[in-house]
């Protein structure tokens, strides 16, 4: 017979099943955009007129090169973003968004606020502001 789990896996496996939520309740919105959570990461983290390193944006999203390389060739055959080549790095490419990749990203962005607000309701204010102060402990505790 297994020993009961500790409080710290018990939390943890809450973590894990409310994070698979959240991504199926994303994967949901999004899809009416046609971005997985993935590419709506990406496109997130570029701004209308600056660029990004496609290197930055791996490391940030933790994605090995060929993954990101990958999904930028999705993203850019969708007519979203553009590579550029970087004027600081001949070797390095810059991602800028495309006027398509601009709108697709907006409406994305208002879907998921929208869910988003619907789905933490489920807690009060209160809640949400203690929430919020736990999960950064949380997070800066795992940096």
């Amino acid at each position: 017979m297994l020993d009961s789990p500790s409080l710290a896996c018990e939390q943890h496996r809450l973590l894990h099943d409310i994070y698979i939520l959240l991504d199926d309740g994303d994967r949901q919105v999004l899809d009416a955009t046609g971005l997985t959570p993935l590419e709506f990461a990406v496109l997130q983290r570029l701004h209308r007129d600056q660029g990004r390193r496609l290197t930055d944006i791996g490391t940030e999203l933790f994605c090995v090169k060929s993954t990101i390389t990958r999904l930028v060739d999705r993203l850019e055959a969708g007519g979203l973003v553009r590579r550029t080549p970087d004027p600081d790095d001949r070797r390095a490419q810059r991602l800028r968004l495309t006027t398509r990749g601009v709108l697709v990203r907006d409406q994305a962005i208002r879907l998921h606020s929208e869910a988003v607000e619907r789905r933490m309701a489920v807690l009060n204010n209160e809640e949400q502001f203690l929430l919020r102060g736990l999960l950064e402990k949380l997070h800066s505790g795992l940096r």
